[in-house]
């Protein structure tokens, strides 16, 4: 329950970072997404946390056309985090990363030429809007690897501090492992 507790609190923490003042697209909600998938194990919990974290900001920001998209994305980043990151290693993190980027970024995208009627709804419409879109991707591309290294790093980093949020280990060889069993 204590590490269920930090997760929540971890993705919660960061979920508010959305509504800091940021460049656009610098967000932590692909990361946030990841991190769930890859730590939550309830699975339906590594769905819900990163959608109610972006629907309450969300509440708090405004909504917007093609939301339901960017929700979409959410959800495959989150399946994408339970099947890359079923092992967490840096070069899963960063190729996880940069997966979500592209993810969201096709996904977004593809609901902004749906949902907004700034574009014709055909081929070349598509384009357009993607192409138009490609000065954006730098900024997630760039907020994804941020927010994973920042979220994953520091709760590796809890992990080593407090023993008892490790996950797959039995209370008997945490306790055995406590400063204070010695």
């Amino acid at each position: 329950m204590t590490r269920l507790i930090a997760l929540l609190s971890a993705i919660a923490a960061v979920a508010a970072l959305r509504l800091v003042p940021h460049p656009p697209n610098f967000s932590p909600i692909d990361a946030m997404a990841l991190f769930s998938g890859a730590y939550l194990a309830r699975r339906w919990l590594a769905f819900a946390a990163p959608l109610a974290a972006l629907l309450l900001s969300d509440l708090i920001l405004g909504f917007y056309p093609g939301m339901l998209f960017q929700y979409a994305a959410v959800i495959l980043i989150a399946l994408l985090g339970m099947v890359a990151l079923s092992r967490v290693t840096v070069l899963r993190l960063v190729g996880a990363a940069f997966a979500s980027s592209v993810l969201f970024f096709t996904v977004s995208n593809f609901g902004v030429w749906m949902t907004s009627g700034m574009y014709p709804q055909s081929l070349d419409g598509l384009g357009a809007c993607y192409v138009a879109a490609i000065p954006f991707f730098q900024n997630t591309l760039f907020g994804d690897l941020f927010y994973t290294a920042l979220m994953f790093g520091s709760f590796a980093l809890l992990e080593h501090l407090v023993p008892r949020l490790r996950a797959g280990e039995s209370r008997l060889a945490q306790v055995a492992t406590s400063p204070r069993a010695l």
